[in-house]
């Protein structure tokens, strides 16, 4: 009969490697898979084009500076290719930002914590939604609520933003 220390490691096991595979292997597989004309909410990876972002992490070419997510500093479908890499479960209204993702770009790549990542999908302390989906890249905008207790942490200790 297996101990609980063995059924605990292999979850903590199962934790590590899913967070891995959604972060390292998936989520760089899908930047790498073609040049990006806009990767928005760009961090401090180089999508290729244009690297916008609210805060400047570190140097890379083409940033631009943004001031409000809901009102993009763009053209309508001024880009065939934007990338939206784990941030709309950050954002206060998500409909609001990609219906500003999908004017400005024609085709929208939204990357997403699955559900599978249950470290990153159910992390109150960055995030603001849980959206319902076990895929990692959509094309549209998935199902999702309200990630629970989010709301409530934030109010005591504000979200926490990653650097």
């Amino acid at each position: 009969m297996m101990s609980f220390l063995t059924y605990f490691l292999g979850f903590v096991f199962y934790l590590i490697f899913a967070h891995l595979l959604s972060y390292k292997i998936l989520k760089n597989k899908i930047l790498k898979s073609r040049k990006w004309d806009l990767n928005i909410c760009c961090g401090k990876t180089n999508g290729g084009g244009i690297n916008a972002d609210i805060k400047k992490h570190k140097n890379l070419p083409n940033f631009i500076l943004i001031k409000n997510i809901y009102k993009l500093p763009f053209k309508n479908k001024q880009f065939n290719y934007v990338l939206c890499s784990h941030t709309i479960e950050h954002v206060d209204d998500p409909i609001q930002f990609y219906k500003e993702l999908k004017r400005v770009g024609k085709n929208v790549v939204l990357v997403i914590p699955p559900l599978w990542d249950i470290c990153a999908a159910f992390d109150i302390t960055v995030h603001k939604w849980l959206f319902l989906t076990f895929k990692k890249k959509h094309a549209e905008l998935p199902r999702f609520i309200p990630l629970p207790f989010a709301n409530a942490f934030h109010k005591v200790f504000g979200q926490k933003i990653s650097t």
